[in-house]
This record gives structure tokens, C-alpha cells and sequence, in this order.
């Protein structure tokens, strides 16, 4: 700590400040902050006071100013010439609790990531800026007192209109939130009508708020596998123990999760949820407030950054019991944690992709730990890292083998598509058992793996494709659009009337997708109604949620999707499911695909037969007799994920070793290349073979091209680490770190590191 003592009444300038002294001593104090730069260090601030860790600042980074959060206070500094002051304290408390910034600490030393990134991702975007961490006054629409005398029925022939004055008769209403719901017309015109008003409200958050409501609906007796797993569940409350719930689709795992943190809510205490999809959270929400009779904080990414905040807010303070979200939601302060769920654990969407590359698995777990709680993680396809640790004894295995309520289990069975007549991409048997399900009145889930009319338009006359440059792969055909699109930098394009090379006007689709399957379906089906669910007919807000209520109400009898389908969804009416073309994913380079495909099947053959209609569920192949397909079909998915443990064990694959990848991205193909040559070679070299010895040095595979080598105008190259321990593994790539930040490549090339990588595209 640098302390300068002052003569009475004389000036003195330190970093072009002027503190003049009139007899006490000036203590200058140096602050560690984290600044939200790609740089994996901490930066020295000095302030006149010492500040408390977690607290925002405001400080100057070269020509801009940035908002940092104190890590430490009272730092020890030789030389304190190129010190800058701090300019603003944002905070007068933290932001960050004592269990978050242990969790960033932990995030930044284990994904070898920028310290100012990681703290700033944990925060909502407003808190980001500066803004007030405390609610501020907000406009708000609260019910008038005509509106709350106004019989909702009477604006019946205006339906929006209806649905808002409902919402509001129940509770006020955020103005912005209601705009974006209703649409501003219809919240204009329930303010002319006088129905609504718009105040400005300052919230005001009180732990446990929702005892004062909470009261337990009606719930079904749980079976005999149930009760074992609640009670097991119950006696880990107020330890730390992560456990597995393995159930098969429709085997009651939800109805689990509301036994188990039943007595938790009564204590007090405040449940996290992450749900790997947008799609899951309506149904998943509307059960839990149904059961306790209390509001359920919602995060995910198609919210408003001040409804985020909201929700941040109130669970800091302890007001909320019930907190869903997506990946992010896990970095969501909570003042009384009681148990952390991850529902559907095996979804990929848990682990982010780009910038900083968590699982918010992991997080749970290290949430967990340091809360002492328990945490549940719940599929019916655990992800083979969780089987293992759950086989081995680390963590408790629970397990439902039987659907709940008496459904039947779905029956799988491979149609061999050899040499039959193909519609649409159907086959024709196929087909013959679609009419067959059609003509008895139920539903039926038809799955194709590919958004868009078709993935490739070609000229009939020379066989030249429509590519996308930057890509160098085939544009996706979006009929409806009368478009071209690349579905992996997003470019899009008109449709060619005719071939660029040799003009030829005979330009035909190949392949199918979504689209193409929609439309051969309602002309071999004209009588039933069908819906198509993927990304391009599910935006906007409560779209897919819509969409889910009306299949449920049987507006619609075919549905036709991505696997959006596949996300946990409850569709009592489905007897059939179609899976079209699984053979792509048979052949593929990474070694997770079979884990995948085995998933997704899985998780398609659950949407059917989940009520009293048995289900069944069939796949179209050319590959009938492949092992793989003939093992799920025949064993399940428990029988396979043992058996493709053993294979990973005999491979050396993970779960049996740690991996991380180093990617590069450049313009040119040869400076990525060149880029992770030249890191191969650190991580190799004397300066950590010293630190490695004894056969401790990762093995190394590549550089070679990314399953998607060229994305948006950039060539992409990997280098895989491994090592069968992974303290070796960090501990190298620890010391590689300051030399690749050096090496002369490095400044030609994107590079970043991603530990425990599970997509290697």
C-alpha cells in the first residue's frame, strides 16, 4: 500500500490530480479491478479509500472510460507512476456476492478467460452501463377503477385487447413489457378507453414475498420410483450432493421436482431452475406457479434487458421462490438458495459457444458446492460425463424405468427406405402407416433435421450449385421467401432465375427440409391440418408457445419440425413419430455424434403415447442394419450409453481424459494454420516441458480444418490438447498462454481457447 505523509497546507499532485492538505495524512489505496477487455489480467486503480470487492467503478482505459468491479483492495505496488485514479464509485454495496465472485475467480482460472469478461457477463446489460443496481421508478399500467368493473368478455371482438386487461386486472404491469406483449396500438387503445392508466412505480422487493401466497395445489401421488427418489432427495436439503435422475420420456421426472422443493418453498427457501430451451420455459412456468400458487422469475435471451434486470433484482433480494432460465440464468444472484435443478442436463445449449465457452452444468455444480445445497440433474438421456460419474459413485444415481400413469412405452422400429418410391422425402411405406394414424383422428410428430425447402439449389443442365462464398457451402432453399440463405453466416440472396455458369434457366432443388415436407404432406394429407415448428415460423414473443397450446387443443394433426420438437414438450394426442434421413449423423467425424443421435432419437420417441394412446415411432434408413440404430431400437438408450462408455474408454475419449481446443480464424488458410503450428510448438517446447515432466505433456492432435472449415469469409483451424488428468492439461496450457499472446501469428489470426469442447464443427 503506497502512503504519502503531507506537510500542513502544501499542495500535492499525484496523477494530475491536486489534493491539497490541511494536516492530515492522505492514504492512497490501489485497487485491483476487473475491466471488461480481452486480456486475462487484473488492472491497478488507486482511490482514496479503500473499496469493498464486488462494487462497480468507473475508470479510465486508454482513451475510453469502462465500467469495472473491484476485485481487491489494499494491493501492494513498486512502482506507482502509471497509476491512474478511479474516476467514479457506481456502488455503495456490492454487486457481486462473496459466492459469485468465487464462482468468477473459479471461471476465469479454469477457462483461462479474461477476468473483466467473465464478471461482466454475470451481470445484466444495464448493470454493464452503470445504471442503478437498486429498482428505479419505472411507468407501469395498473387497472383503472372502470377497468376493474369492466367484464373482459366485453371485449371480446377485440381478442389482444382482452388478453391485456386481463393481465392487468391481476397484476400491474411493466408499460414497455406490455407494449412489446400486446403491441402499442392495444395499449393505447385500452388507455383511451379509460380501462388502464399509466403510473410510475418504484418497486419495492421483500424477501420471501411469495409465502404470503404460497399454498400447495393438487398433485398426484407419486409412484413407487418417485417416492424413492423424492425422499432421497429430501434428505440432502441443506447439504451439498449432486444426483442424477435418470427417467425415461413421460416417466414423471417434473412431477419430481415439484415433490422435492415442496418443503424447501415452505422453509423459505429459493429454487433455481435451468431449462435448456425458450420453448421449455411457458410449459415449465405455468406448472410450477399452477402447484404453489407463486410467481416464477423467467430469464432468458428473448426478454427485455430491463425485465431481466427486474427479475435479477427481485431474486437478489430474496423475493422470489421460483427462478427458471436458460444457460445465463445460473449467474443469478439468490439470497436464500435451497436446491439448483438442471433439467434435460444432456442439452448441448448448456454450453456456450463463443466468447467465454462455459457449461452452465459445471457452474451448477461449483454453485452448489459453495452454497451447500443440493443439485439435481434430470434426463432421460444423461449426457455420457454424468452417467459416468453417477455409475462410479460420484454422484447419486436415481432412476424412473416406467412412464407415469400407466402410458406405454414407445415402440421403435427401423423402415428400410431401399429401393422405395420416395414423396416428399417419405417413403412409401412410410406413408402407408402415416394414413393409417390420420384416418384414426390422432397426431402425428413428422422430423426433419433441416429448416428450409431444400439444403442445396442446382442447375439441372451443368451440376453447379448455389454457394455461398464466404462459406464455400451450398445456400438453403427458403421457397417461401423466394430466398437463398446460408444457415452458417446468415448471408442471403434473391433466387437465381438462372445458372450463373452456364445460364441455363432449369434450376432444381436438392434435398429436403421442413419446408418441402410441409408442403408434400398437405397435398398427400388435404384433408388434415398441419403446422410446420422450426426457427423461421416460431419467432416472436409466445409464438412457439401459441403454437404448443393450439396442438394441444387438436387444432392441428400433423406437425412438422426441427428439434424444437424433440425439447421435453407434452403431446398427449401424438401416436406416431417420423424420423426422416437419421443417416447423416451415422458417418460423421466427431465422436459425439452417435452420443447425439441417440439423444435425439430418444428424446423423439418420448412425444409419443405419453397419455392412454400407445405410441410408436419409426425411422427411415438406408442403413438398416448399422449397429447403432439396431441397438436403440432394440436395447434403448440406457443399454447404448454403457456400451459406448466402454468404447470411449477403450479410445481414450472423454469422459476418460481432458481435452481443451485451440481454434484460429484468419482470412487466409495458411496463417491459421501457421498460428497453431507455431502453438503446437510452445505447448511442447522448454517452457512448459520443465513444468510437464515425467510424460505429463498433453498429447496433441492437428492442426487440421474444423468440420466447418470456412465460415463467413474465414478459414478455421483447430489444434486438440488431451491428457488423461487434467491438472496437467490446465497447468500447461497456463504456461502456453503468454507465448501465444506473443507469437508473431497471433496478431494475423482470431484465436481462443475452449476447455471441455463438445462441438467440434
Amino acid at each position: 500500500m503506497f502512503k504519502c505523509q503531507i506537510i500542513s497546507g502544501s499542495e500535492f499532485t499525484f496523477n494530475h490530480f491536486t489534493f491539497i492538505n490541511f494536516g492530515a495524512s492522505i492514504l492512497m489505496v490501489f485497487i485491483q479491478v476487473a475491466v471488461p477487455v480481452p486480456l486475462r489480467q487484473l488492472f491497478t486503480y488507486s482511490h482514496t479509500d479503500t473499496l469493498q470487492p464486488g462494487v462497480r467503478v468507473k475508470v479510465p482505459f486508454g482513451p475510453r472510460q469502462l465500467v469495472g468491479i473491484v476485485v481487491e483492495s489494499g494491493v501492494d505496488i513498486d512502482d506507482t507512476s502509471k497509476i491512474k485514479a478511479i474516476i467514479e464509485v457506481v456502488d455503495s454495496a456490492p454487486v457481486i456476492d462473496e459466492s459469485l465472485r468465487k464462482m468468477a475467480h473459479w471461471l476465469w482460472q479454469y477457462y483461462h478467460h479474461a477476468p473483466g469478461e467473465v464478471i461482466h457477463a454475470m451481470l445484466p446489460v444495464p448493470l454493464r452501463k452503470g445504471e442503478p443496481a437498486t429498482p428505479s421508478p419505472a411507468q407501469y399500467i395498473q387497472v383503472t377503477p372502470e377497468g376493474a368493473d369492466t367484464d373482459v368478455k366485453s371485449l371480446s371482438r377485440a381478442p389482444k385487447q382482452m388478453s391485456c386487461l386481463e393481465a392487468v386486472q391481476t397484476t400491474s404491469i411493466i408499460a414497455s413489457e406490455a407494449r412489446k406483449t400486446f403491441s402499442p396500438a392495444v395499449v393505447k387503445a385500452l388507455l383511451e378507453k379509460a380501462l388502464i392508466e399509466l403510473v410510475e412505480i418504484t418497486p419495492e422487493l421483500t424477501a420471501q414475498a411469495w409465502l404470503d401466497t404460497f399454498e400447495i395445489g393438487e398433485k398426484p401421488v407419486p409412484d413407487k420410483e418417485q417416492g424413492v427418489a423424492i425422499a432421497a432427495l429430501n434428505q440432502q436439503h441443506g447439504t451439498f450432493a449432486i444426483s442424477l435422475l435418470e427417467g425415461v420420456t413421460g416417466s414423471g421426472k417434473t412431477e419430481v421436482y415439484l415433490q422435492s422443493i415442496e418443503p424447501l418453498l415452505k422453509a423459505g427457501k429459493q429454487v433455481l431452475i435451468l431449462v435448456p430451451e425458450i420453448g421449455l420455459t411457458p410449459q415449465t412456468v405455468s406448472r410450477f406457479e399452477k402447484r404453489f400458487n407463486i410467481p416464477v422469475g423467467v430469464l432468458h435471451s428473448q426478454l427485455t434487458d430491463a425485465a431481466r434486470l427486474s427479475v435479477w433484482q427481485r431474486a437478489r433480494a430474496g423475493e422470489l421462490g421460483i427462478i427458471i432460465g436458460t444457460r445465463s440464468a445460473i449467474f443469478t444472484p439468490i439470497k436464500n438458495p435451497g436446491m439448483i435443478i438442471v433439467d434435460e442436463e444432456h442439452d448441448e445449449s448448456f454450453k456456450q459457444q463463443d466468447g467465454l465457452r462455459y457449461h452452465a452444468r459445471d457452474l451448477a455444480a461449483m454453485r452448489a458446492k459453495e452454497h451447500s445445497i443440493p443439485l439435481l440433474l434430470g434426463s432421460a438421456t444423461p449426457a455420457l460425463e454424468t452417467l459416468n460419474n453417477a455409475l462410479n459413485g460420484r454422484f447419486a444415481h436415481l432412476q424412473l424405468t416406467r412412464r407415469a400413469a400407466g402410458a406405454q412405452s414407445t415402440k421403435q422400429y427401423l423402415l428400410d427406405a431401399r429401393d422405395q418410391p420416395i414423396h416428399y422425402g417419405i417413403s412409401e411405406g412410410l406413408l402407408t402407416i402415416m394414413r393409417q394414424h390420420v384416418n384414426a383422428g390422432n397426431q402425428i410428430l413428422v422430423f426433419v433435421n433441416r429448416r428450409g425447402y431444400a439444403p442445396a439449389l442446382l442447375c439441372h443442365h451443368c451440376g453447379t450449385t448455389a454457394m455461398c462464398k464466404r462459406c464455400d457451402r451450398p445456400y438453403t432453399v427458403h421457397k417461401g421467401q423466394n430466398r437463398l440463405q446460408c444457415h452458417h453466416c446468415g448471408a442471403t440472396r434473391s433466387m437465381p432465375k438462372e445458372c450463373e455458369a452456364c445460364h441455363s434457366h432449369e434450376m432444381v432443388t436438392a434435398g429436403t427440409g421442413t419446408e418441402q415436407v410441409e408442403e408434400g404432406l398437405m397435398k398427400l394429407f388435404p384433408d388434415a391440418k398441419h403446422v410446420r415448428i422450426d426457427s423461421d415460423t416460431v419467432r416472436g414473443k409466445d409464438k412457439l408457445h401459441q403454437t404448443l397450446d393450439a396442438i394441444n387443443r387438436q387444432e392441428h394433426q400433423i406437425l412438422v419440425g426441427t428439434q424444437i420438437l424433440s425439447k421435453g414438450h407434452h403431446f398427449p394426442h401424438v401416436t406416431l413419430v417420423v424420423v426422416l434421413d437419421c443417416d447423416g449423423a451415422l458417418f460423421s467425424a466427431d465422436f459425439r455424434a452417435p452420443e447425439k443421435l441417440a439423444q435425439l432419437v430418444t428424446q423423439l420417441a418420448g412425444r409419443a403415447g405419453r397419455a392412454s394412446k400407445p405410441g410408436e415411432m419409426w425411422l427411415q434408413t438406408h442403413n438398416p442394419h448399422h449397429p447403432l440404430l439396431q441397438d436403440l431400437v432394440n436395447n434403448g438408450y440406457a443399454h447404448f450409453a454403457r456400451h459406448a462408455l466402454m468404447e470411449r474408454k477403450a479410445s481414450a475419449l472423454p469422459p476418460y481424459i481432458s481435452q481443451f481446443v485451440i481454434r484460429a480464424e484468419a482470412t487466409e488458410s495458411s496463417s491459421a494454420y501457421a498460428f497453431l503450428q507455431q502453438a503446437r510448438g510452445v505447448l511442447s517446447n522448454s517452457h512448459t516441458a520443465n513444468a510437464n515432466s515425467k510424460g505429463l505433456v498433453p498429447q496433441m492432435s492437428g492442426p487440421f480444418p474444423c468440420l466447418i472449415e470456412k465460415r463467413q469469409g474465414r478459414f478455421r483451424f483447430m489444434l486438440v490438447c488431451s491428457h488423461e488428468k487434467r491438472a496437467p492439461l490446465h497447468n500447461a496450457l497456463r504456461l502456453a498462454l503468454p507465448y501465444l499472446q506473443g507469437l508473431p501469428q497471433a496478431a494475423k489470426v482470431r484465436w481462443s481457447v475452449d476447455i471441455d469442447p463438445t462441438d467440434f464443427s
